[in-house]
Protein backbone atom coordinates (compact mmCIF):
# COMPACT_ATOMS: atom_id res chain seq x y z
CA UNK A 1 0.00 0.00 0.00
CA UNK A 2 1.35 3.39 -0.90
CA UNK A 3 0.78 6.61 0.98
CA UNK A 4 0.12 9.97 -0.62
CA UNK A 5 3.88 10.45 -1.07
CA UNK A 6 4.20 7.19 -3.01
CA UNK A 7 6.07 5.23 -0.31
CA UNK A 8 5.42 1.51 0.10
CA UNK A 9 4.61 0.86 3.79
CA UNK A 10 3.96 -2.88 3.39
CA UNK A 11 7.65 -3.44 2.76
CA UNK A 12 8.28 -3.87 6.50
CA UNK A 13 5.67 -6.62 6.71
CA UNK A 14 7.15 -8.36 3.67
CA UNK A 15 10.62 -8.06 5.14
CA UNK A 16 9.41 -9.54 8.42
CA UNK A 17 7.84 -12.50 6.62
CA UNK A 18 11.03 -13.05 4.64
CA UNK A 19 13.13 -12.98 7.80
CA UNK A 20 10.80 -15.50 9.47
CA UNK A 21 11.15 -17.84 6.49
CA UNK A 22 14.93 -17.41 6.54
CA UNK A 23 14.94 -18.10 10.28
CA UNK A 24 12.99 -21.32 9.74
CA UNK A 25 15.40 -22.35 6.99
CA UNK A 26 18.40 -21.56 9.18
CA UNK A 27 16.93 -23.56 12.07
CA UNK A 28 16.32 -26.50 9.73
CA UNK A 29 19.89 -26.34 8.41
CA UNK A 30 21.32 -26.21 11.96
CA UNK A 31 19.09 -29.16 12.95
CA UNK A 32 20.34 -31.10 9.91
CA UNK A 33 23.97 -30.19 10.66
CA UNK A 34 23.65 -31.29 14.32
CA UNK A 35 22.19 -34.66 13.29
CA UNK A 36 24.83 -35.23 10.62
CA UNK A 37 27.63 -34.24 13.01
CA UNK A 38 26.27 -36.55 15.71
CA UNK A 39 26.17 -39.45 13.25
CA UNK A 40 29.66 -38.66 11.98
CA UNK A 41 31.09 -38.60 15.53
CA UNK A 42 29.24 -41.85 16.30
CA UNK A 43 30.87 -43.39 13.21
CA UNK A 44 34.26 -42.29 14.53
CA UNK A 45 33.68 -43.56 18.09
CA UNK A 46 31.72 -46.77 17.55
CA UNK A 47 32.94 -49.68 15.44
CA UNK A 48 29.32 -50.80 15.06
CA UNK A 49 28.46 -47.73 12.94
CA UNK A 50 29.68 -47.51 9.36
CA UNK A 51 29.32 -44.98 6.55
CA UNK A 52 30.63 -45.42 3.01
CA UNK A 53 31.35 -41.73 2.44
CA UNK A 54 30.62 -38.24 3.71
CA UNK A 55 27.58 -37.79 1.47
CA UNK A 56 26.01 -40.81 3.16
CA UNK A 57 26.44 -39.12 6.56
CA UNK A 58 24.74 -35.98 5.24
CA UNK A 59 21.78 -37.92 3.79
CA UNK A 60 21.50 -40.04 6.94
CA UNK A 61 21.46 -36.86 9.05
CA UNK A 62 18.54 -35.54 7.00
CA UNK A 63 16.58 -38.81 7.13
CA UNK A 64 17.31 -39.22 10.85
CA UNK A 65 16.10 -35.69 11.55
CA UNK A 66 12.90 -36.22 9.58
CA UNK A 67 12.26 -39.54 11.34
CA UNK A 68 12.89 -37.94 14.75
CA UNK A 69 10.54 -35.06 13.93
CA UNK A 70 7.62 -37.05 12.52
CA UNK A 71 7.91 -40.72 13.48
CA UNK A 72 9.21 -40.47 17.05
CA UNK A 73 6.24 -38.48 18.46
CA UNK A 74 3.82 -41.07 17.04
CA UNK A 75 5.85 -43.94 18.50
CA UNK A 76 6.10 -42.21 21.88
CA UNK A 77 2.32 -41.79 22.04
CA UNK A 78 1.69 -45.38 20.94
CA UNK A 79 4.12 -46.77 23.52
CA UNK A 80 3.24 -44.37 26.34
CA UNK A 81 2.10 -47.10 28.78
CA UNK A 82 5.33 -49.12 28.47
CA UNK A 83 7.41 -45.94 28.51
CA UNK A 84 5.72 -44.91 31.76
CA UNK A 85 6.19 -48.37 33.31
CA UNK A 86 9.91 -48.37 32.41
CA UNK A 87 10.27 -44.76 33.66
CA UNK A 88 11.25 -43.55 30.20
CA UNK A 89 13.86 -46.19 29.44
CA UNK A 90 11.76 -47.46 26.55
CA UNK A 91 12.64 -44.24 24.74
CA UNK A 92 16.08 -45.80 24.20
CA UNK A 93 14.38 -48.62 22.30
CA UNK A 94 12.44 -46.10 20.19
CA UNK A 95 15.65 -44.19 19.38
CA UNK A 96 17.41 -47.44 18.45
CA UNK A 97 14.49 -48.50 16.24
CA UNK A 98 14.54 -45.16 14.43
CA UNK A 99 18.31 -45.43 13.98
CA UNK A 100 17.94 -48.95 12.57
CA UNK A 101 15.21 -47.72 10.21
CA UNK A 102 17.47 -44.94 8.95
CA UNK A 103 20.30 -47.44 8.45
CA UNK A 104 17.91 -49.60 6.46
CA UNK A 105 16.68 -46.68 4.34
CA UNK A 106 20.04 -45.02 3.59
CA UNK A 107 22.39 -47.06 1.38
CA UNK A 108 25.95 -47.03 2.71
CA UNK A 109 24.93 -46.57 6.36
CA UNK A 110 25.09 -49.59 8.62
CA UNK A 111 24.69 -50.50 12.27
CA UNK A 112 25.82 -53.90 13.54
CA UNK A 113 22.62 -54.87 15.34
CA UNK A 114 19.96 -53.64 17.71
CA UNK A 115 21.95 -53.68 20.96
CA UNK A 116 24.72 -51.49 19.52
CA UNK A 117 21.98 -49.23 18.10
CA UNK A 118 20.69 -48.65 21.65
CA UNK A 119 24.13 -47.47 22.78
CA UNK A 120 24.66 -45.36 19.67
CA UNK A 121 21.16 -43.89 20.01
CA UNK A 122 21.92 -42.92 23.61
CA UNK A 123 25.20 -41.32 22.54
CA UNK A 124 23.53 -39.39 19.71
CA UNK A 125 20.81 -38.13 22.05
CA UNK A 126 23.33 -36.87 24.61
CA UNK A 127 25.68 -35.44 21.97
CA UNK A 128 22.84 -33.65 20.15
CA UNK A 129 21.46 -32.29 23.42
CA UNK A 130 24.86 -30.84 24.39
CA UNK A 131 25.47 -29.41 20.92
CA UNK A 132 21.99 -27.86 20.80
CA UNK A 133 22.57 -26.29 24.23
CA UNK A 134 25.86 -24.84 23.02
CA UNK A 135 24.13 -23.44 19.92
CA UNK A 136 21.37 -21.94 22.02
CA UNK A 137 18.56 -24.03 20.56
Amino acid sequence: MQCEKGHDHNGAAALGATLRRMNMLLRFLVFWFVNALALWVADYLFASVTFDRLSTVIVAGLVFGIAQAFLKPVLVILTLPITAITLGLFLLVINAAILMLVAWLVPGFGIAGFVPAVGVGLFISIFSFILNMMLGR
